[in-house]
């Protein structure tokens, strides 16, 4: 019999799960997750940041932002500073520029301000509402095809080609030995309807690492460590750059990317999980908004970066996960992490690239939802699918996606179908265009 504050809290029965299943997503979840632990640190420490200092500060901006998602929202999704955000951060603004990292975070934390206030007043929420249902399946396929792309390329099955555009990696490695075995065995255990399949191949691939010295266990083999003070990167804001142009121009690119990759990833993972209600809608998208918001703007005073909804939420949802309590375990083992992190850091990328591809394949069933009969629901859709993947961001997929939607309903003859959102978002779409050619 399921716990009565869990049941009170989570409405576990109501959303057809029970608490083992929410706590087991919530690990998978943050397995496949957990590289940003590791990745995080090493991308800002590239601008010049503390890299121990970042790792925890990156634990502690993620707590946040997934206790007020778990807690508040009731959602399954989990949060952590964004890869491709905290890339821009660091080879865009600080490298390329030339501005310092701490003016890089001042605008990290004035898109926060500016996104509780959208969140607030439920701006973002109405975007989100807005965007029709057949671009919503569409976003799912698309990040199914984008994170089976990422998984690939961690795990250097897929790179870059030669005379072409990617091509097969070294396929007879031991690194390939592991990812394979980890794709086979969660393909397997998930035929089989094991719950936790996902974590199993983590486990399960973890140790043939181990065995053929892909992973090593810890130096000393040392489990227990203090966390790094976050004191050389918190609280180091540049508020006399607040009214610059260039401040104006970097915030506002931190902002573009990181609502449409929040939207693009709350619709694809809630398409697949069910959450979505007949209207297409996801209930609390507000207070999952807000989770972000939060978490950026308290991300930028830690000291990282931008703070967002991870794609690989639907690892955890792939194995069943559904309420908030999904979102409360991973935050769990990411508290726990502060003090494990020789521990963790033993699990091989390649098993957690196994895991995105699985995603990925989960992902996909959507698309067997989205009308191909009437083609301009059609032309939008694979615009949308196919633009995440080969222009490696779900935020220009779902660009092109509105646009070309926009246009085919307009030059169809159905304007009656596009909504006044949809048509201003398309018109700031190719605005943003326009601007960056100039």
């Amino acid at each position: 019999m399921e716990n009565g504050f869990l049941e009170r809290k989570f409405h576990l029965k109501e959303a057809g799960t029970d608490s083992k299943t929410e706590l087991l997503a919530g690990l998978t979840t943050f397995m496949t997750m957990s590289y940003i632990l590791i990745v995080n640190p090493s991308i800002l420490s590239d601008a010049g940041m503390d890299r121990g200092a970042v790792f925890t500060s990156t634990i502690i901006a993620s707590l946040i932002a997934i206790l007020i998602m778990g807690l508040y929202a009731n959602l399954p999704f989990v949060l952590a500073p964004g890869m491709g955000l905290n890339a821009f951060f660091t080879y865009t603004v600080v490298l390329g520029m030339g501005k310092s990292w701490q003016f890089a975070l001042t605008a990290v934390f004035l898109e926060g301000i500016i996104f509780i206030l959208m969140s607030l007043f439920k701006i973002r929420e109405t975007i989100f509402t807005s965007i029709p249902i057949g671009l919503k399946k569409a976003v799912s396929v698309g990040i199914g095809l984008f994170i089976a792309l990422i998984g690939f390329t961690n795990a250097g099955i897929v790179k870059p080609g030669e005379g072409v555009i990617v091509q097969m990696g070294e396929l007879m490695t031991k690194n390939s030995a592991v990812f394979f075995f980890a794709l086979i065995l969660m393909a397997v255990l998930t035929a089989r309807n094991v719950r936790g399949a996902l974590l199993y191949g983590i486990i399960g691939s973890t140790v043939l690492a181990l065995i053929l010295g892909v992973s090593s266990l810890p130096d000393g083999n040392t489990i227990f460590s203090l966390p790094p003070s976050m004191a050389p990167v918190a609280f180091k804001l540049e508020f006399h750059n607040i009214f610059t142009l260039e401040m104006f121009s970097v915030m506002f690119t931190f902002l573009f990317v990181d609502l449409f990759d929040t939207l693009g990833t709350l619709t694809g993972v809630a398409t697949k999980a069910g959450l979505l209600n007949e209207k297409g809608e996801l209930p609390n998208v507000g207070k999952a908004l807000l989770a972000d918001a939060v978490g950026t703007t308290a991300g930028a005073l830690l000291g990282t970066s931008t703070v967002t909804t991870f794609v690989e939420s639907a690892s955890g949802v792939a194995d069943g996960g559904r309420t908030g309590l999904t979102a409360i375990s991973s935050g769990f083992f990411f508290a726990i992490s502060l003090f494990l992190f020789p521990l963790f850091s033993v699990v091989p990328g390649e098993a957690t690239a196994a895991a995105l591809v699985i995603v990925g394949l989960f992902m996909m069933s959507p698309i067997l939802e989205v009308d191909f009969s009437d083609f301009t629901e059609a032309m939008p859709a694979f615009l949308t699918i196919v633009l995440m993947p080969f222009a490696y961001s779900i935020a220009d997929g779902i660009s092109f996606g509105i646009m070309s939607y926009v246009v085919m309903k307009l030059l169809s003859g159905r304007r009656k179908e596009v909504s006044p959102v949809i048509f201003v978002l398309a018109l700031i779409f190719f605005a943003r265009i326009v601007m960056k050619a100039f």
